[in-house]
Order: structure tokens, then sequence, then C-alpha cells
């Protein structure tokens, strides 16, 4: 059976192969609707398929967006990037996915095959970038956008949330419970100081108990972000002779882990510990109890991503704060926190 090509298409419909190549890539000409929808018919009856490495050839671009995350097992990466997924298939576009396990050689490597790969975009999150990436997408002349976090190393267009604005309201939450402190589960000693979200969360926590008039003293415990790690570390906090009465972690799989570690304890929360978290992920509704968190709109957040990615008009000079978009926090309260 011969080959279908696109001219056998544009004979089908009574146009031209170009108006075809419109219908097919969403442009870069408008088609009329009528005009399109014979197009489209007249490929479903023959059952053309395009040859996408063809069109990559031709137009340098493939349909592909490249997304770095440091670590897709944690669940908000996992969540984050599902969402990236989506936004992308509503484009048109499929999405690849490089995991940089916080190291910054990784994420250089994941950059360079990426983009080598002529992805029509890239949408980054990044932990810490080094100025060798950041030189590496410069080389490229790259479409890039980060996600969730902005290192001060770039200055490309960013999604985030209001990460210091959410930590604040969960942590006055927990202060308005009438607990005489909060102490913070936040990052590591690896934790940039600026531009990282979990940064903001420490920051959104020392101004909340600022505010209050409560000092921060020798309440800050450094945890890496993961449940596994955090709950070691909160085996120590907890069974220590301080132990705080409440505790905002900077993600809620460090709740996780400190909740798994307070019932190993047999530390009754809420009655004798209150937690709140950051992220709000889908399992934080179901964890024993259920965890009082700060929720953002990810398919909200991965669609602007996506779109700003994807716009033609994304290098396009303007400001910092033309190129940056934020998106609300918003308080989640369960049982973790003391509410019933």
């Amino acid at each position: 059976m011969a080959k279908v090509t696109r001219d056998d298409v544009a004979r089908l419909a009574g146009t031209s192969t170009a108006v075809v190549s419109y219908v097919i890539n969403n442009g870069p000409r408008p088609v009329a609707p009528a005009t399109r929808e014979r197009v489209l018919a007249a490929i479903k009856e023959l059952g053309y398929r395009p040859d996408r490495v063809a069109q990559a050839m031709a137009s340098r671009r493939t349909d592909l967006i490249g997304l770095i995350v440091p670590d897709a097992r944690q669940p908000f990466f996992a969540e984050m990037a599902h969402a990236v997924e989506w936004a992308a298939s509503e484009r048109g576009k499929m999405v690849l996915v490089g995991n940089s396990d916080y190291v910054g050689e990784r994420e250089v490597h994941y950059l360079r095959a990426f983009l080598g790969m002529r992805v029509s975009g890239l949408i980054l999150v990044s932990h810490a970038l080094n100025d060798l990436a950041a030189a590496e997408i410069d080389a490229w002349d790259a479409r890039v956008v980060l996600l969730h976090e902005r290192p001060e190393a770039m200055d490309d267009a960013a999604v985030v949330m209001d990460d210091l604005g959410g930590a604040k309201d969960a942590v006055r939450h927990l202060l308005d419970h009438g607990y005489p402190y909060v102490a913070c589960m936040g990052g590591t000693a690896e934790t940039p100081a600026v531009g990282d979200p979990v940064s903001d969360h420490v920051e959104g926590w020392r101004r909340a108990m600022d505010e209050a008039g409560i000092s921060t003293e020798g309440r800050l415990f450094e945890a890496p972000y993961n449940r596994y790690d955090a709950y070691r570390v909160a085996l120590d906090i907890l069974s220590g002779p301080r132990r705080p009465p409440a505790v905002f972690c900077s993600t809620d799989d460090q709740a996780i882990g400190l909740l798994r570690a307070a019932r190993e304890l047999r530390i009754d929360v809420p009655g004798e510990l209150a937690v709140a978290g950051f992220d709000d992920i889908k399992e934080a509704a179901l964890a024993d109890p259920p965890l009082t968190t700060i929720a953002s709109d990810r398919s909200a957040m991965a669609r602007a991503a996506v779109d700003l990615v994807l716009d033609d008009g994304l290098k396009v000079a303007g400001s910092r704060r033309e190129r940056l978009k934020v998106f609300p926090s918003r308080l989640v309260v369960r049982r973790s926190c003391g509410c019933e």
C-alpha cells in the first residue's frame, strides 16, 4: 500500500500543501474554519500521519518540551511534572523529563542533551543553578522558563507561587491556636539563601514569629526535603529534652516524615504536637492525621509555564517583574494543626 503524502491530503481537501501544513502545525498562518475541517476530514479518511522527524529537521525544532526537576520521586515534583505534561499535550507537545538529583553536573548534562535535541522550549526547576548551566542556556539562545524556583544566576521568565506569604499564613495559623512558639524544619546547608522556595518558607516562618514577638533562636532545624531523611531528623528533634509544641515543615514530605517519627515515639498529633506542612501534595489529605498545609494551583502554574515557553514573545526584553508570574498560596486546614 502506497504511503499517504501531504499532496494526497491537499488534493482530497481541495487546497494547497501549504494550507495542509498550517493545519497540522497550527500555523504560522491562520486557516479558515471550513477549510480546516476539510483538511482534518481528509487526514482522517486517508489515515495520513505526519513525518515528525522531517518536520523537526525543516523547522530545527521538535514537538518536545524539556523538563528538568530535582527529583521526580518526590511527590511534589511528580505532581508538577504530570501537570506540565497535561498542559503541554493541550498545546500538541510532548515532554521529556530529566532528574538533576540536586547535582549541578547532572543539570548541565540534561540541559545539553535536551537543547541538542532542539526542544521547542525548556522548563527548568533548578535547586541552585550554577554559572555553567546559565552559560549553557545563553550559548544555545534557548527558550527557558523557570518553574517553582528562580535562581539568582538567571533572569529568564519564571512561574512561582507566593512561598513567603504562604509560610507566614501557616505559622500564624499555628500561633493562633495558642502554641507558645513554632519550630521550623527548614532545608539543608546547601539550600540557596535566595531564590529557593524553602529559603522563602524559612523567611516566612521568621517573619511570622517576629511579628508575634517570639524568638526564633534555636528553633530552626536543618533537614533534607524528603520524608525518609526528615524522619530521622525528626526522631532527634522529638526525643530531645526541648520538644517543640508545634512544627512548621518546609515541605509536606518533611511533615509526613515528622508524623511517622511522632507516631513511633507515641506522641499524639495534634494533642501533644501540632504540625503544618507546605505543598499540599495529594498524600497530605491521607496522612495520619490529615495534614494542614499550604496549597498552590499547580495545574495553572504548569499551564502558564508551558504557554510562556512556547510564546514567540518570550525573548522580548521586559522588566524582571513583567517576566515573573506569581501565583497566590492558600491555607488548607486539616486536623494536624489542632482543628477539628
